[in-house]
């Protein structure tokens, strides 16, 4: 392949690059195979078996570039994958090490030039294991060795001098100028502070500097057992250029009850790039689940839109039948379909925090 430079250069908006809507179309869906048992413990050999059926159903429609440890790592989601029945041919193993099996958060982001140009790059942003956790140098490396791997020009993500820390599942786009976040995950200044060392308006330019946006809209607080403190893709997604599905709690007692309506309220009131309002379309939220005593994070707005479904994770919850009717009424360009997630979720995370869009060039 045909190894290009980082460029040092510039950035993405000033020379015309953004960050396209997921439900545009992918070259390619990235996505790391397990191999941390602390992710998941005492559930490692069943996640297996979700990655195999996640996997299946996006290389119906794409290609799957999965990050693996090494030939042994590879080797085993081979098996695993013939098994199931996935299209190998839709199939490509990159060995790169990891940390973790997060992509959405740690993987590169994509931008891309007007359609006329269509070229792709990467924006590295820095990735610190939400502020939490000790291990993330492998990970931090990822976007960078994907972009040597697929030969693309990389755009290092720095205000003040500094790297600036970002996760996928902390935003998500329109595709048309609007990114939507949350206060409680990325101006925390305390509890797991990313950018300590930048302002709002500060932090807002590098975002639009770095993906492309103009128009920058603040939830308040996600839900409850979110490891991540707060990240976009539990609670609120963009399904269309303006309009968004809400998750609501419809028991009051229940702790997501409060700051979700808040961020309902939020909603009403905000714009998006050309002034328009946003159609917000409410989403179920599962009844609570725990492991040893912790709430996890159980969310239906943790799908994934790729390019021949959208897969939604599922709880054995008698709303999982309600989510995956108001998504089917939104998706119809495309078959919705339910992934058994009660054991994925043990590892505080499901479908979207799996997997990053790599749009067609």
């Amino acid at each position: 392949m045909n190894h290009k430079p980082e460029v040092s250069s510039g950035t993405p908006a000033s020379l015309g690059f953004s960050m396209p809507a997921e439900w545009e179309k992918h070259e390619a869906t990235w996505i790391g195979w397990p191999h941390n048992r602390t992710d998941w413990p005492g559930k490692i050999a069943p996640i297996y078996w979700v990655y195999g059926e996640i996997v299946r159903k996006i290389a119906v429609g794409e290609i799957v570039r999965i990050i693996v440890e090494s030939a042994t790592h590879e080797a085993q989601a081979k098996r695993i994958l013939f098994r199931v029945g996935a299209d190998l041919s839709q199939i490509e193993f990159f060995r790169i090490p990891s940390n973790r099996g997060w992509t959405r958060d740690f993987g590169p982001f994509f931008v891309k030039k007007d359609a006329k140009q269509s070229e792709v790059a990467i924006t590295k942003f820095r990735f610190n294991a939400w502020a939490k956790y000790p291990d993330w140098n492998l990970d931090n490396e990822i976007a960078r060795k994907a972009a040597k791997a697929l030969g693309l020009h990389i755009f290092r993500a720095e205000a003040n001098g500094r790297d600036v820390v970002l996760e996928g599942g902390s935003i998500d786009i329109n595709g048309r100028g609007t990114l939507m976040t949350t206060e409680e995950c990325l101006l925390d200044k305390e509890t797991q502070a990313r950018n300590p060392y930048l302002s709002q308006s500060q932090f807002e330019e590098a975002l639009r500097q770095y993906l492309g946006v103009t128009n920058i809209l603040w939830l308040g607080k996600g839900i409850a057992g979110d490891d991540t403190h707060g990240h976009i893709d539990d609670i609120c997604r963009f399904v269309n250029a303006n309009t968004v599905v809400l998750c609501q709690e419809s028991d009051k007692n229940d702790y997501n009850y409060a700051p979700l309506m808040e961020n309902r309220e939020r909603l009403q009131s905000m714009r998006l790039e050309d002034r328009g309002k946003i159609e917000v379309i409410e989403l179920p939220m599962p009844a609570p689940l725990y492991h040893n005593g912790q709430r996890l994070p159980a969310s239906y707005a943790n799908f994934y839109i790729c390019n021949a479904a959208v897969l939604v994770p599922t709880f054995n919850d008698p709303n999982d039948r309600i989510a995956l009717g108001v998504l089917a009424e939104i998706f119809k360009d495309r078959l919705v379909v339910g992934i058994h997630a009660v054991d994925l979720v043990w590892g505080l995370g499901t479908l979207h925090c799996l997997t990053q869009q790599q749009p067609a060039g």
